[in-house]
């Protein structure tokens, strides 16, 4: 997975530990064949500009952007190359986007009286006798905000290990929830949980595994019910390492490497099996189209059916440790930065990668919103899939009059 550090528009990328080894050949954007589909908006057209420039230099074959400002949906658009036409409805892998929706999950439950932040994980998920006694440290919060005690850094991240869990437990793969989690309970944490903030994907696989115990439900239908379903948004799902849903697109990818879907050793396109969907969901596991993720984004922007004002705070508020220098941090499933030069308020985001995924997702302090959509994350120019953020900025801050229409009606009835 990856994150962004945010300054207005000002980025720097720490890219997490990826799946799949090996060399295929990438596919290039063909100028000849560039397909734009959505309403075309002439005073947003820098955005379009930007796209395309940004896609056709990494030879990207499918994009998707969604734009908002001031809770309008403005902008939104299907960007293809050499490829099938992508729709604005599109459905795309959106990696660490999921973690917004299972952070907003556990603040439902706590809404509703289910749990508490300051409950312990042990307790909730009855996990008994690990190995290391400051398990009974990690709390919700703590696991929320990435201070749980694990460091991927220093000992690797258990999503994507399913090799060596499944070595060591003599369990077969496709690994199970409970596979990560018991093999987990074996090991030391790095540090001592509430101390360090430490980006964790298995932080939010557990946190996955509280929704579903606490609510009865499976992840991906409470998420549906509860977060989804007030704000109209019917085409989310949790996407699967093979099969596609209707409308998703196919994924790319220069490299290739061993599945962790059985057992053969088989060697697969790394967007395809290097990593398990199923035991990434709470993570990073969710298809969804820009239009979808902006809808989901303005959830943030009031209380309402969804979240209320107590909750929202929640979700904002500084954590007890690891506040970076240049003042961002981790929230609840949101990176987080206040603004004070040029205004009150805060950018929130969050980026997401994984073999054949990279995207976007902003909210800034000034009531602008967008979410960008690839289908890879890799190329042979080398080029950083990071630039996409200032690229968006610079788009944003060149327009001279925002429209004053909205499209969110023609997406979501």
């Amino acid at each position: 997975m990856e994150l962004s550090r945010r300054n207005l528009g000002k980025l720097t990328v720490a890219t997490g530990v990826a799946a799949g080894i090996g060399v295929a050949v990438g596919v290039a954007a063909d100028a000849a064949t560039w397909k734009v589909t959505g309403t075309a908006v002439p005073a947003l057209a820098g955005f379009d500009s930007q796209m395309k420039t940004f896609m056709q230099a990494r030879g990207v074959t499918a994009g998707q952007l969604a734009v908002t400002y001031k809770g309008r949906l403005v902008l939104a658009r299907g960007y293809s190359a050499g490829a099938a036409a992508v729709q604005p409805t599109s459905l795309f892998r959106i990696a660490s986007l999921s973690k917004s929706l299972t952070a907003a999950a556990i603040l439902r439950l706590e809404q509703d009286g289910k749990l508490k932040l300051g409950s312990k994980v042990v307790d909730i998920l009855g996990i008994t006798a690990p190995v290391d006694p400051r398990w009974s440290d990690i709390t919700l919060w703590r696991l929320l905000q990435h201070l749980g005690g694990w460091d991927r850094a220093v000992s690797g991240d258990p999503n994507f290990k399913d090799a060596t869990i499944s070595q060591a437990l003599g369990v077969p793969m496709e690994l199970k929830h409970a596979d990560v989690i018991k093999y987990m309970t074996a090991q030391k944490l790095d540090v001592a949980p509430g101390t360090k903030y430490a980006y964790s994907n298995f932080g939010y696989l557990l946190a996955g595994r509280v929704i579903e115990k606490v609510s009865g439900l499976s992840y991906e239908a409470y998420v549906q019910q509860k977060l989804l379903a007030p704000l109209k948004i019917k085409r989310m799902a949790l996407g699967w390492s093979i099969a596609k849903h209707t409308g998703e697109l196919s994924y790319e990818s220069q490299y290739t490497g061993r599945t962790v879907l059985n057992t053969s050793g088989a060697t697969v396109a790394a967007p395809y099996g290097t990593f398990s969907m199923r035991t990434q969901d709470a993570n990073g596991g969710w298809i969804a189209s820009a239009p979808d993720l902006v809808r989901w984004a303005k959830m943030f922007d009031a209380p309402g059916a969804v979240l209320n004002s107590t909750s929202l705070g929640r979700v904002w508020a500084k954590p007890e440790t690891g506040i970076d220098p240049a003042g961002w941090y981790y929230g609840l499933g949101w990176h987080v930065r206040p603004v004070t030069t040029g205004g009150t308020g805060r950018n929130t985001w969050h980026t997401g990668s994984m073999a054949g995924t990279s995207t976007l997702l902003v909210r800034t302090y000034n009531g602008m919103s967008w979410a960008v959509l690839f289908n890879r994350r890799d190329d042979p120019s080398g080029k950083s899939y990071g630039d996409i953020d200032p690229a968006m900025w610079t788009a944003a801050n060149g327009v001279k009059t925002w429209p004053t229409h909205d499209l969110f009606p023609q997406y979501f009835s």
